[in-house]
């Protein structure tokens, strides 16, 4: 991989944009910090160079009030001296503006007087700045415009030579400072940015390594509770769950290629027999008829296979109505008394005349079916068979369909439900193992659901719990 190909790899990292957004924000920071620590030099320097200005001018006064104007034009002229003659000047000035005194203005000879400082110097009294640029200066000259004494003003100016050196010192400072807090803020960034994303990072190559089919992989979690941590915690149950449902798919591939398996093989059997060894019709009808029972019974089977994952998936739209779910039970349970008095069991039905509910008696009629029909198949002769419907409160009904055959192992509660699933004692019974699915995927649908107990040798209860809509009774 070229440099350049990096590089670009590396401008399109999330890494990459936090640390251009850490430098920025940090910098911005710094530049607002050093603004207004600019605005603050500037400002105690220009008030000290003020208090310098206004301090001669009280001394000049006082001079003026003891000693006389000659003595003010001996200081001036003194002062300018020992500062130096391009770092201050001085000026006398009548109240009309005219000049009758000033220190060597050879080197200030293009600053002149304010007109409107002296006016409203002699309208306030108040002393009067005035800062002046000159175009081939590289300074600027402080100027402080003041009433010493009566009828006799001062303008004093001071090069600001030694503010635009300090303020030229500080950019220096500022500019170099503001280099290196970048390259360090972009250290920084990038370091936190890098740390941050490390658990992203370690998701990336297990989300990669399960997309090779290393389902088994998880992502490693650090136990701080931070917002990596939760977003591997939840990577992992997903992944949890993409393994199981991956597992169930597998598990249910293997269990239709075995039903599957049967009947087709039941089918070639007789066609095989009958072909060979079949000399009348009615031998070819009883192979039409064999036929067509097998191929209803695969039909069922896929077609309650598709029933049921559309209902989990939600796909199917229940056609949802008032019904009478005691009623309902009732007339399944008379149904089923005759093959239940066939194999010498007793049903016996319990509840109240009715109780209103909400749902698609369709499928709410199947799935009753299913619970009375394995009932039946799983109850020894002489046994008996309880039906109950209750209400389980001003929310809810409860269907209860209690035998006393074979019973379930504990191990096998959880699973029955599952498609296809057979415990061994049922392995015996005809039957697709499909029953118990449909029943919870309906019992579900209606935001319901189905519970077993059960005691091997005694007995098993199935409880279906289906809630009421409000507006019925």
């Amino acid at each position: 991989m070229s440099l350049k190909k990096k590089i670009a790899d590396i401008r399109h990292t999330l890494a990459f944009r936090l640390t251009l957004w850490y430098a920025g924000i940090f910098m911005l920071s710094a530049c607002v910090a050093f603004f207004f620590f600019y605005l603050l030099i500037t400002s105690v320097i220009r008030q000290q160079t003020d208090q310098g200005l206004l301090s001669e001018v009280r001394t000049f006064s006082s001079i003026l009030s003891t000693q006389g104007p000659e003595a003010v034009k001996r200081q001036a002229f003194l002062q300018a001296q020992a500062a130096g003659e391009k770092k201050i000047f001085f000026r006398l000035l009548y109240i009309t503006g005219q000049v009758f005194s000033s220190s060597n203005m050879s080197y200030w000879r293009d600053i002149g007087i304010n007109k409107v400082a002296v006016n409203r110097l002699l309208d306030s009294r108040a002393p009067i700045f005035d800062t002046i640029n000159i175009p081939d200066r590289k300074h600027e000259i402080r100027v402080l415009y003041a009433v010493i004494g009566p009828g006799m003003i001062l303008q004093l100016g001071l090069s600001m030579e030694n503010h635009t050196r300090i303020i030229a010192v500080f950019r220096k400072v500022f500019i170099t400072t503001m280099v290196i807090l970048f390259a360090l803020a972009v250290v920084v960034g990038w370091f936190m940015a890098r740390r941050a994303l490390v658990g992203v990072e370690t998701v990336t190559r297990t989300a990669r390594r399960i997309s090779e089919g290393s389902l088994e992989k998880r992502v490693p979690v650090k136990k701080r509770a931070d917002e990596i941590d939760q977003l591997a915690l939840t990577f992992n149950q997903m992944l949890d769950r993409i393994q199981k449902l991956v597992t169930g798919i597998k598990e249910m591939s293997d269990n239709i290629a075995h039903d599957l398996k049967s009947p087709i093989t039941r089918i070639r059997g007789i066609a095989e027999v009958s072909l060979t060894s079949g000399s009348s019709l009615k031998e070819y009808e009883s192979m039409a008829a064999g036929t067509i029972e097998e191929c209803d019974r695969l039909v069922d089977m896929i077609n309650t296979m598709l029933i049921i994952s559309r209902t989990e998936a939600g796909v199917n739209q229940l056609d949802c109505q008032k019904l009478d779910i005691a009623n309902l039970v009732r007339d399944a349970c008379d149904i089923f008394q005759s093959p239940a008095e066939d194999k010498g069991l007793s049903m016996v039905y319990s509840g109240p005349e009715n109780i209103g509910i909400y749902g698609d008696i369709r499928l709410i009629q199947r799935m009753i079916a299913n619970l009375l029909d394995n009932a039946i198949k799983y109850t020894a002769a002489n046994g008996k068979i309880d039906v109950t419907v209750s209400n389980g409160g001003d929310q809810s009904v409860q269907i209860a369909v209690k035998d006393n055959g074979m019973g379930i192992f504990g191990k096998d509660l959880e699973p029955i439900f599952e498609r296809f699933y057979r415990c061994d004692p049922s392995r015996s019974q005809a039957g697709t193992g499909l029953g118990l699915s449909f029943a919870r995927a309906v019992a579900r649908a209606h935001k319901g659901d189905i519970t077993v107990s059960s005691t091997p040798g005694e007995g098993s209860t199935f409880t279906v719990m289906l809630p009421k809509k409000v507006g019925f009774s």
